[in-house]
């Protein structure tokens, strides 16, 4: 996520702002731009804003997404002002939210709303999202309910579903330590499950399809059977994974081998991104040379992607010393093997094969 200012005062500001706190200018995200922008209520049309700054067209209208008071989804994104869409693209994303009568349910919901729009953001700049016209996932938010059955985290036809049990910071801990997971967060599930959606879109009935199958296995094998058989295994038995997945869940079956994949891609495009923006530029210890300030994937796609992780690695270095320096764990846990780095590649093609409308070549 790149940092930005505010376009009033220059002022930093963040992607979950909602007011600057060195000149006070109301702040929102306005998907269309891709930014933050200052703005000021319309003169006589009620409900409706404009930008503070004369650097962006007078005549612009917008309105805040209908969930900007929300207590259990505080939106910070605009919608447009004539007001047919009450709610921002990120928002109509969300089919079903838990039931806000239990208070731990609009905790629950804000974060899980939060990590989605942070999805948003990054498939917005991939050109994979709804402003470039791209058909966009269901969310459903659920909660465990007495005599129901448990609700699984999964994708089925478009539609992902999350626990939002998985926002409670002690049981996601205890699902990481009971499925031997180095990492587990909700921005990291949401990213997974999309990565199920976007092989229906991008690889299934595709001319990449075969080119998958020769990376990342047939995905025609047996899915239930291949998962009962993955949590049958102890950690002892999952050892090896590493040689050619990016984590150990990504062994259990080719579909979960590219959503792992696929999701670790995002995790890296966007890591870079904020680093690029804060012109990042480092020299590893015992080294006379250093690197430029590191590049922003997502102006620089079509660039390899060994180009691109070349430039990640000694950031995730950086990133895991500092953590360490605090008494935290590795804020990235991961060696990539060169098995993963080709799928990871893979991916890359495949999403700049999207951008640019081409095929495998």
């Amino acid at each position: 996520m790149r940092a930005y200012t505010c376009d009033h005062c220059g002022h930093l500001v963040f992607f979950e702002s909602t007011a600057c706190v060195h000149c006070g200018a109301h702040l929102a995200f306005v998907p269309e731009w891709m930014r933050m922008a200052a703005l000021e209520p319309h003169a006589t049309q009620p409900n409706v804003w404009q930008p503070l700054s004369a650097t962006h067209t007078p005549h612009l209208r917008l309105r805040m997404c209908h969930n900007r008071s929300s207590a259990g989804n505080p939106c910070n994104f605009t919608t447009d002002a004539d007001g047919s869409q009450p709610y921002c693209v990120s928002c109509r994303q969300t089919r079903w939210l838990p039931n806000f009568a239990n208070p731990h349910n609009l905790l629950r919901a804000h974060k899980i709303e939060n990590a989605k729009r942070y999805l948003f953001y990054t498939l917005s700049c991939l050109q994979l999202s709804v402003l470039q016209g791209f058909t966009a996932p269901t969310f459903d938010f659920l909660e465990d309910l007495p005599g129901q059955p448990p609700v699984l985290t999964g994708h089925l036809n478009g539609i992902i579903t999350l626990n939002v049990a998985e926002a409670d910071d002690d049981e996601r801990a205890r699902r990481r330590q009971a499925l031997f997971e180095p990492y587990r967060t909700l921005l990291g599930h949401l990213r997974h499950e999309s990565g199920h959606f976007f092989w229906d879109a991008l690889v299934r009935d595709t001319a990449w399809l075969q080119p998958f199958r020769a990376l990342f296995g047939d995905e025609r094998a047996d899915y239930a059977q291949a998962l009962q058989a993955h949590y049958a295994r102890g950690p002892q038995e999952l050892a090896g994974w590493q040689h050619q997945h990016v984590s150990a869940y990504a062994a259990a079956h080719p579909w979960e081998d590219w959503a792992e994949t696929w999701a670790h891609y995002l995790h890296v495009m966007d890591l870079m991104e904020t680093a690029a923006s804060y012109r990042v530029q480092l020299r590893l210890p015992g080294h006379m040379a250093s690197w430029p300030p590191l590049d922003n994937p997502f102006d620089t796609h079509s660039l390899p992607f060994e180009h691109i992780l070349q430039q990640c690695v000694p950031l995730t270095l950086l990133l895991n010393s500092l953590n360490r320096s605090l008494g935290h764990n590795d804020a990235y846990p991961f060696a990539l093997s060169t098995g993963a780095v080709a799928k990871l590649g893979f991916v890359h093609q495949v999403v700049t094969a999207h951008r640019g409308a081409t095929g495998p070549h």
